[in-house]
């Protein structure tokens, strides 16, 4: 522990006193014995450049957060619903598109079966979102699909669904960023030139407010989100108003649209199929609650399931009105660049005025906000893989803000490649979206069942029949819409996901590879160092940083040696006087380098050394301390151990080789 007192002696006889000094005050605090707690001037940056960079990121996304304030950072169902579920509710504007966008290719009579497939999608999120209710409550440490497959069925499946979770998440922001950007064209048509450098400007200024916290990025989302829901519930519940009251223009005409060839009959069933499966693309997103269960406020499980239904039954009735309203006034999708079906629905209803671009808006806002369900999504779950080992670990860590930074901006760059290589087009986006959602969907509801098979709880029985009805139909619907859409995208899905979860597993086996090799079993005692060590230190001649270095290597090891590397013996020769003089007692070794190399020679000088030691002997450690000097500023580093740094790349990884770094560094 850090003890600070000290006597001092008064100036008359017999005086005395004790000063106590509390140097650890200012950066730690006592937490018990043995222990301390560190203060935040603990974690503050030395270096002038480091205080300015702390500044501007304060600034960008808040002061640091400590780990005791997570519980203030936790959500309540308000705030939850804004945050997880903008993107199921979303989609609701442009799913009837999507359907639609199928349909007329068989023309008007095609086009009237828009609202029966958007029941039928209805009654599926019903049943999925059912499901899933029993999934927060059954898993409440979050992970959805993974945590459920993993549990139930085995690892390859649980992998296979997170794959497919992480890739949908990327697209869920690539989706809504483009339909965000194709809302605000709508009725700013002079700024479609412009919409990939929209999209990745919204993603970025997305990642920003996700890196600031959950409770922050709440208080941005929830107005819109609200905004949005209402405007959208006022217009349908207007729509269908004016439908009952007999609005001559809600009278269900017959769109203005081009048979095929051959009518409706030569596309039928196959048409309906595929509509259905671009139409699916609205429950995506209805996952994102189970994996974000833990971002509640307490009790978690019970406030994550109604939101989760809230959730379901807004989305339901969004989606379904949409479709009733675009059949009611005879609309159908413009082509790609035009105007949205929504807006042309809201136009419809609310006439052009104020009511209309303030809807617009905020359908704009709630579709680049949408994105932030992925952003929730995708982090929290690459949190779980990297604990479980198949990320990087780095995955699992959190920023200054609680947030975990290194899943937001994975996500946020991969989600910007997918927006500047499909032109932040949604139609050429949309093919990509939703197909790996419903085989995770599938495997959730597998695992359920088998979960009910096994625990037989009360009321296991309807319970398990919800799961096994969601996984047959979600299954049913994956490969349907992994069928419908394979030739215009989806091909993509089936490379990537199987690639990703390959790539699991290679990081679990390397991490458990590691695990082996650094290993300490329960039993050994570890003892003192027995096997001999000696130092090696690389001099370019001797001045104050080289002899700190040699001073520290006397100090750990009885064999110390130093290495001069030249080109020319006469300066070798001149060095090597100077030397014995001057550090007697260390060893000096002059190698000549006629082709002026110098780190080859130097890991060749102990590869000899290691060759040199008798074979019936351990081979000793070789401590190669490297003589750093520390420049005062950050701008002229460049000009210093540049040699040193490349001594050590060559140096790692070498057997029975320690590299130590002795920086030396003028203090006055």
């Amino acid at each position: 522990m850090i003890k600070g007192r000290r006597p001092l002696a008064g100036r008359k006889l017999g005086d005395r006193r004790v000063v106590v000094e509390r140097p650890h005050a200012a950066y730690f605090r006592y937490a018990g014995p043995g222990q301390l707690t560190a203060r935040p001037a603990a974690s503050a940056p030395a270096t002038r450049l480091g205080r300015l960079f702390a500044r501007l990121k304060s600034v960008v996304i808040g002061r640091p957060l400590a780990t005791e304030e997570e519980i203030t950072e936790r959500l309540p169902k308000k705030k939850a619903l804004a945050i997880f579920s903008s993107d199921a509710i979303s989609s609701s504007t442009y799913a009837s598109e999507e359907i639609l966008i199928i349909l007329v290719a068989g023309g008007a009579a095609a086009v009237a079966f828009s609202i029966p497939i958007a029941i039928a999608i209805a009654l599926l999120l019903l049943i999925v979102s059912t499901s899933y209710r029993q999934v927060c409550h059954a898993y409440p440490s979050g992970g959805g699909a993974y945590a459920v497959a993993k549990a139930n069925i085995n690892i390859g499946s649980a992998l296979l669904a997170a794959a497919a979770l992480l890739f949908d998440y990327v697209m869920t922001v690539a989706v809504s960023i483009a339909a965000g950007v194709a809302a605000i064209t709508s009725f700013v048509p002079e700024l479609l030139p412009l919409r990939v450098e929209l999209a990745v400007g919204a993603i970025v200024l997305l990642t920003t407010a996700n890196l600031r916290g959950l409770r922050e990025s709440g208080n941005i989302f929830a107005l819109p989100t609200y905004l949005f829901v209402g405007g959208a519930l006022a217009m349908i519940g207007l729509g269908l108003a004016r439908i009952a009251t007999g609005d001559p223009a809600a009278s269900f005409p017959e769109p203005a649209i081009t048979p095929p060839p051959g009518g409706f009959e030569a596309l039928g069933p196959v048409l309906l199929i595929r509509a259905f499966a671009f139409g699916s693309v609205a429950l995506t997103g209805t996952e994102a609650i189970t994996n974000g269960v833990p971002a509640f406020k307490p009790p978690e499980a019970h406030n994550a399931a109604n939101t989760l239904t809230i959730m379901a039954i807004l989305l339901g009735t969004i989606f379904v009105g949409i479709s009733v309203l675009a059949a009611a006034y005879g609309l159908v999708p413009h082509p790609e660049g035009g105007e949205t079906l929504l807006s042309q629905v809201s136009r419809a209803v609310y006439g052009n005025g104020p009511i209309y671009i303030g809807f617009q808006v905020a359908t704009a806002l709630i579709l680049l906000l949408a994105a932030n369900t992925g952003y929730n999504g995708a982090p929290r779950l690459a949190q779980i893989l990297a604990i479980d080992g198949y990320l990087p670990r780095q995955f699992s860590f959190r920023g200054d803000r609680l947030a975990y930074s290194w899943g937001i901006i994975l996500l946020a760059l991969a989600a910007i490649s997918f927006v500047v290589v499909f032109n932040a087009s949604v139609t050429a986006l949309i093919p990509l979206y939703s197909v790996g959602i419903f085989a995770s969907f599938t495997l959730s509801q597998a695992g359920m069942v088998i979960h009910w098979l096994r625990e037989r709880l009360p009321g296991w029985r309807p319970r398990l029949a919800v799961n096994l009805l969601g996984a047959a139909i979600t299954g049913v619907v994956s490969i349907v819409i992994t069928a419908a859409k394979f030739e215009r995208g989806a091909w993509i899905v089936l490379i990537v996901v199987p690639l990703l979860t390959v790539l699991m597993v290679l990081i679990r086996r390397a991490y458990e590879a590691q695990a082996r090799e650094l290993e300490v079993r329960p039993e050994a005692v570890v003892a003192p160092p027995h096997r001999e060590q000696r130092v090696v230190i690389p001099v370019n001649g001797i001045n104050r940083a080289v002899v700190q270095a040699v001073n520290f290597g006397r100090s750990i090891a009885h064999d110390v040696r130093a290495v001069f590397v030249t080109e020319d013996p006469e300066e070798g020769e001149r060095l090597r006087a100077t030397w014995e003089r001057q550090i007697p007692g260390v060893p000096l070794v002059i190698v000549t380098s006629p082709y002026r190399a110098l780190v080859g020679p130097v890991v060749a000088y102990l590869d000899v050394l290691d060759r040199a030691w008798p074979p019936d002997r351990e081979a000793p450690i070789t401590i190669v301390v490297l003589p750093e000097y520390v420049a005062r500023h950050w701008w002229d580093r460049v000009l210093y151990n540049q040699a040193a740094r490349r001594l050590k790349r060559a140096l790692l990884g070498r057997e029975h080789t320690v590299i130590a770094d002795v920086p030396y560094r003028r203090e006055h």
